[in-house]
C-alpha cells in the first residue's frame, strides 16, 4: 500500500519516485504511437484529474495514478476491446508487484476495464468511477477536435463529406441527449461542459462551422 495523505497540492508527492520513474519511462511512452486523441498528453490529463478526484474521495493516490496511466494502453490491440486489454496488461505487469499486492492489482484491473464510456453499466468501485470521470475531461473544442482526429486517423479512406457524417453520428451517439456517456461523480466541471457541448451538437450550423474549421486545420498538418 502506498503512503497516505491526500492534500491535493502535494498529491504527486504521495507517489514513490521509483513508481513514477517506471510509469514515465515504461508506460506513458506507449501512448506516443496512438492517434492524436490518445497521445501521452491525454494520459497525463487523465492522471492529473484522477489524482484530483482521488484526493477528494480519500482514495489511494498511487492506485489512482497507476489506473490512469494504464487506462488506454490496450489501444495497441485496437479500440473495441482496449479497456479489457489495458486491464490485462496491468494485471500481467510483474513490476507493479513491487508496490501493490494482488488484491490491489485486481481492483486496479477492474477499474481500467470499467473506464470505457460505452460500458453500459456503472463501474464496480470508486476507482473505476474516478478514472471513468477523469477520462471524460469534457471540453467542447477539445472533444470536437479529438473526434475529427480519430476519424482522420482510423478512417483515412473517407472523403470530407463522409468524415462529417461520422463526426455527427459519433457526437450524437456519445454526447447527445440520451447518448451513452454517463457521468458518475459530481465533483467535476463535466456536467456544465457537457451541456455546453450539447448546445453545439444540437445546432447544425454551429456544428458544421466547427467541423470545417477543425478539419481544415488537421488536414493541413
Amino acid at each position: 500500500m502506498c503512503p497516505g495523505g491526500f492534500d491535493t497540492i502535494k498529491k504527486m508527492k504521495q507517489i514513490p519516485s521509483d513508481l513514477k520513474l517506471y510509469i514515465e519511462t515504461e508506460i506513458l511512452p506507449r501512448y506516443d504511437a496512438f492517434d492524436k486523441a490518445h497521445r501521452r498528453s491525454h494520459a497525463e490529463r487523465v492522471i492529473a484529474e484522477s489524482l484530483r478526484l482521488g484526493a477528494l474521495y480519500a482514495a489511494d493516490l498511487c492506485m489512482a495514478y497507476v489506473i490512469a496511466a494504464y487506462h488506454d494502453v490496450g489501444l495497441c490491440a485496437g479500440r473495441e476491446r482496449h479497456h479489457f486489454v489495458s486491464g490485462e496488461i496491468l494485471a500481467a505487469d510483474k513490476t507493479l508487484r513491487a508496490w501493490f499486492n494482488e488484491a490491489e492489482i485486481k481492483i486496479m484491473r477492474e477499474a481500467v476495464e470499467d473506464h470505457r464510456a460505452s460500458l453500459g453499466r456503472e463501474p464496480r468501485g470508486i476507482y473505476g468511477k474516478i478514472v471513468a470521470e477523469a477520462d471524460r475531461l469534457i471540453d467542447p473544442d477539445a472533444t470536437l477536435r479529438r473526434t475529427v482526429q480519430y476519424g482522420l486517423k482510423h478512417y483515412p479512406e473517407l472523403d470530407k463529406k463522409a468524415q462529417y457524417e461520422r463526426f455527427v453520428f459519433h457526437l450524437h451517439n456519445k454526447y447527445g441527449t440520451g447518448g451513452y456517456l454517463k457521468l458518475w461523480l459530481p465533483q467535476t466541471d463535466n456536467a456544465a461542459r457537457l451541456e455546453e457541448l450539447r448546445r453545439i451538437i444540437e445546432n447544425p450550423v454551429i456544428l458544421k462551422e466547427n467541423f470545417e474549421r477543425i478539419f481544415n486545420e488537421e488536414s493541413a498538418g
